[in-house]
């Protein structure tokens, strides 16, 4: 957990968008086996690959995003002790929807980890948007440039950064959840016979 006491090595890493690496999916099997033997009684939703280094093709920072469904956050919070062995840091970061935790530490990041509760806006929007963004290469094209265009305008800025990318996020999400309820429709829409 952040306190007080923490150190320069807590500073956060300045920000780094890589063309996308074919041995990310691989990094995100190796954690998923061992997240999964960790906290598998509290697991409801699965082990997802999310964010930008879950989409081929995309450009992203090199750390590998996990959403795992939890049934809710309460119920959820021995997880952080569990996690801790594996170098997961806890951080309150938007509390109120998902525990969210650093590995190994903010100056150097080599993975991120969402426990969000399955079904949950945030835990349907997620998987919707990465999904959008593998099946739509415009969208796909529009995100990374503008990720590209904030990594080089704040790259020690975090918080510029993501609130750069809110915009477009926002709208890309909804024209996700669109798609993703047409798609839904064609998958359970009965096929005719003659």
């Amino acid at each position: 957990m952040p306190d007080s006491d923490s150190d320069s090595s807590d500073v956060n890493a300045p920000i780094h968008i890589e063309p996308y690496d074919v041995a990310w999916p691989e990094r995100f099997v190796q954690e998923a086996s061992v997240i999964g033997q960790t906290i598998d009684s509290w697991i409801t939703g699965g082990i997802h690959h999310v964010g930008s280094t879950a989409v081929p093709g995309l450009a992203a920072k090199p750390v590998i995003d996990i959403m795992v469904g939890v049934a809710d956050l309460e119920s959820s919070r021995p997880c952080f002790e569990l996690l801790e062995p594996l170098s997961y840091r806890y951080w309150p970061y938007l509390a109120e929807v998902m525990h969210w935790f650093c590995k190994p530490r903010p100056s150097h990041r080599t993975h991120h980890l969402h426990l969000v509760p399955t079904g949950s806006p945030r835990y349907v929007n997620v998987l919707a948007f990465r999904d959008y963004l593998r099946a739509h290469p415009d969208a796909r094209a529009d995100y990374e440039a503008l990720k590209r265009d904030l990594a080089d305008r704040y790259p020690n800025d975090r918080e510029a950064y993501t609130e750069g990318k809110t915009d477009l996020i926002g709208k890309l999400t909804e024209a996700a959840g669109a798609w993703a309820t047409t798609r839904e429709m064609k998958i359970s829409k009965p096929s005719s016979t003659t």
